[in-house]
């Protein structure tokens, strides 16, 4: 059987990479595929230092720094893959990996971390943080990503199965396919974060400080609550302006090495976590340290982090992102931190572990294999 694998673009190491790394270990004999590959020669163990097959994207003026500004060639870059010599392609997508074409006879799965965002529900979230939202550019990028959902809606009916890293996702991709799709959670290195059952009386919170993470609002209820030590890691364009609202009791560290990261992360008495993600790795790496989470109760964190309201309880949720909201919910978390046990914590994060990943995405795609392409009626079975 010859394998393709298809990733966006290839760029850093992070979340949808650590899928991708998974990808490539379950089959390793795969060619890869992506828009643009600019991964340093000391970055690129996890894909097994493969030679990637890129589009012409990578050979455009300022690619390298400027490749995302060329959006608009993208899903005319990826069809212009030929991938017709291989059984079953992959896709691995948050962008335009998912619109490859392949012909009736291969097998396409597709593992979609989200539909286009900035196409979709985020549109005018996006146009209005990069200054679109007025002028002849302004216009320019309307039509692009209008011209972008109808050609990411027709693709969706190439892809003979869908897999969502989320609950959250699944809905999603129902509201803008109309395609069911099966969830399978990314993978997660949990034997990285150590279980340690010793607390310290701090809380602490990992990010990169981009708006839509909030991590202005955890600052500043914490900044209301000067008994309260809380630790922030994490640097990115918004660090100066959160810095300017933290009060004594709130230490910012800035980027920080894995190893110290992880280290926080096991002594903290609450990881707090205030997005609303896809899906949200930073609370189960907390979970496997056996720290509970105080979590915004949106989009995965849901299903990563189980409430008061189950059983084994692993962290407490706030239902606005306001900071009277999360102040309630930090002492809701005192309240019942005698509910929470870091065993528990630990037992719930090893359902995300990377071999859980493995062996239901194996299982999937060999389901998809056993079933018939077609029924007799014409309809799709996958």
């Amino acid at each position: 059987m010859k394998v393709a694998i298809v990733h966006d673009w290839l760029v850093v190491y992070a979340g949808a990479e650590k899928v991708l790394e998974q990808l490539l270990l379950l089959y390793p004999d795969a060619d890869l595929y992506s828009i643009v590959d600019f991964l340093p020669a000391n970055e690129r163990q996890f894909i097994l230092n493969k030679r990637v097959h890129t589009s012409f994207i990578q050979k455009l003026p300022f690619a390298r720094s400027k490749f995302r500004h060329y959006l608009a060639l993208m899903p005319y870059a990826v069809e212009q893959f030929d991938l017709s010599a291989y059984d079953l392609v992959i896709s691995s997508s948050y962008a335009v990996a998912k619109g490859v074409i392949t012909g009736p006879d291969q097998l396409h799965v597709s593992y979609v971390h989200t539909p286009i965002r900035y196409a979709w529900d985020m549109q005018h979230q996006y146009l209005k943080d990069s200054g679109l939202t007025k002028g002849l550019k302004a216009g320019f990028a309307k039509w692009m990503l209008h011209r972008m959902r109808l050609w990411d809606s027709r693709t969706a009916n190439g892809v003979n199965s869908l897999i969502a890293n989320s609950e959250y996702i699944a809905n999603r991709i129902w509201k803008v396919y109309r395609r069911r799709s099966t969830v399978i959670y990314p993978p997660v290195d949990i034997d990285s974060f150590v279980f340690k059952p010793k607390k310290s009386d701090y809380y602490m919170t990992a990010s990169r400080m981009v708006s839509y993470k909030k991590i202005d609002l955890i600052v500043e209820a914490f900044s209301e609550l000067p008994d309260k030590k809380l630790i922030v890691i994490g640097d990115g364009p918004d660090f100066a302006k959160i810095k300017a609202k933290a009060k004594s009791n709130v230490t910012l560290l800035g980027y920080q090495p894995a190893e110290l990261l992880k280290k926080y992360m096991q002594e903290a008495k609450a990881f707090v976590f205030a997005a609303e993600e896809d899906f949200g790795i930073a609370p189960v790496e907390a979970q496997s340290c056996g720290t509970p989470v105080i979590a915004f109760g949106k989009g995965g964190a849901l299903e990563t982090v189980r409430g008061l309201d189950k059983d084994k309880p692993t962290g407490v949720f706030f239902r606005q992102q306001t900071v009277p909201s999360l102040v309630e919910a930090i002492a809701e978390f005192e309240s019942n931190e005698f509910r929470i046990s870091y065993g528990h914590c630990r037992d719930n994060a090893l359902r995300f572990s990377a071999e859980v990943f493995r062996e239901r995405f194996r299982r999937h795609v060999l389901e998809q294999q056993s079933a018939p392409m077609v029924a007799k009626d014409g309809v799709e079975s996958r």
